[in-house]
């Protein structure tokens, strides 16, 4: 990656797209702290609600990470731990960062449990993740997400391995949590139509670089730069043009287990 420089502002969903291999995972690990674990090295700064990131320590890092930066990754089923029930590991995840009783952390449990459309009982607590459905599961890491009310979550890929209806709950899902948790998103995908009603800023990355970076309606409408033509030409059309159109398909909280 070369010359790739976002902004991202205070209660903002910002989409990051482009073509597999474009270096968007790469940017989102960057922002995470995570790139180091990948042998990549970046340079330039990074710089978070005044602070600058890039050459943090990792134990503090870590202190950062999950509490004010969250993270939702590709695969579901794959990211949560197999041998440790739902509760146990929203447990864990609370504990990481959390303060207070443990009492407390439980009735506010429920209310995050019914935020992102998942059962809030004993029963569903008890489930291992290969009791979960694919949806299911992205709902639980959303709600691992949002434990510690972050300023930021990294969403890398969040609905490639959902089907289409799933996929429109869990957009639908991101809408709530931006607009009532206030967290600012940044949404990776290399899809450009599930964005389309999403983000309110659309930055394109080509080969490691930000070619171009604006609102819905200029990305699908008048693209700048010839690579976003490419990408929005490539997009297939189904009915009415693309965007404008929030909420095409209203949140279903799924309760089936």
């Amino acid at each position: 990656m070369h010359d790739a420089a976002i902004t991202i502002q205070r209660g903002e969903i910002l989409g990051l797209a482009g073509q597999s291999g474009a270096g968007k995972s790469t940017m989102g690990l960057a922002i995470l702290g995570l790139h180091r674990f990948r042998q990549v090295t970046v340079s330039g700064y990074m710089n978070f609600r005044g602070r600058e990131l890039l050459d943090l320590p990792e134990p503090q890092w870590r202190s950062l990470r999950g509490r004010e930066i969250a993270f939702v990754p590709q695969s579901p089923l794959a990211s949560l731990n197999p041998v440790l029930t739902v509760g146990a590991q929203l447990n864990e995840a609370w504990r990481a960062h959390g303060r207070g009783a443990l009492t407390a952390w439980r009735q506010s449990l429920r209310a995050l449990l019914e935020h992102v459309c998942l059962p809030p009982d004993e029963r569903f607590l008890a489930l291992y993740p290969r009791q979960l459905s694919v949806g299911l599961a992205q709902r639980v890491l959303i709600a691992m997400a949002l434990i510690h009310h972050p300023a930021l979550i990294v969403a890398d890929e969040p609905t490639s391995a959902l089907d289409m209806i799933t996929q429109a709950e869990i957009l639908n899902l991101f809408r709530r949590v931006n607009r009532e948790f206030g967290a600012a998103i940044l949404y990776i995908s290399h899809d450009l139509a599930s964005m389309a009603s999403l983000a309110h800023r659309i930055a394109i990355l080509e080969r490691g670089s930000i070619v171009e970076d604006g609102p819905p309606e200029q990305i699908f409408g008048a693209p700048r730069h010839p690579y976003t033509a490419r990408l929005v030409a490539a997009l297939p059309r189904l009915g009415p043009a693309l965007g404008g159109q929030p909420g095409l398909v209203p949140q279903l909280c799924g309760q089936e287990f």
